[in-house]
């Protein structure tokens, strides 16, 4: 099975090196890129195509909730996931198209999983599509 593309999407390099950490190690997951904001996220998704994009919800030029809209728009499979440090912006996040959210004090395992979830539905819907 092909490895899950997984784009990072976050204004703190900090935070982006956390998650790299945590996901390089995972024999079924690859990092294809990083962008530091809404706007670098929309263009490096049309780029790099991912699975599952890991959104950060405040972040300058444009905020995530926006970025999520337009790359909803763009690329209908690629599942979004919102990390967030606060639960205020998930209600806007989901009705912009994100398919899941964690806070960013979650459990190492639920992001993990929360990948796998999402990488599975994507790849479903694209069986389906091609229709096998």
């Amino acid at each position: 099975m092909d490895k899950i593309k997984v784009l990072l999407v976050d204004d703190n390099e900090v935070v982006r090196e956390g998650l790299r950490s945590i996901l390089e190690p995972q024999s079924d997951i690859e990092i294809v890129g990083q962008a530091v904001d809404g706007l670098d996220a929309i263009g490096k998704a049309q780029e790099l195509q991912p699975d599952v994009i890991l959104m950060d919800a405040q972040m300058p030029n444009m905020d995530g909730t926006e970025a999520t809209r337009r790359i909803r728009q763009l690329l209908p499979r690629t599942k979004i996931m919102f990390l967030t440090v606060y639960g205020d912006y998930v209600g806007g996040a989901l009705a912009a198209g994100a398919s899941w959210y964690l806070t960013k004090d979650c459990r190492r395992q639920d992001l993990l999983e929360g990948i796998r979830v999402l990488a599975q539905s994507s790849r479903a819907k694209e069986k389906n599509h091609a229709g096998l």
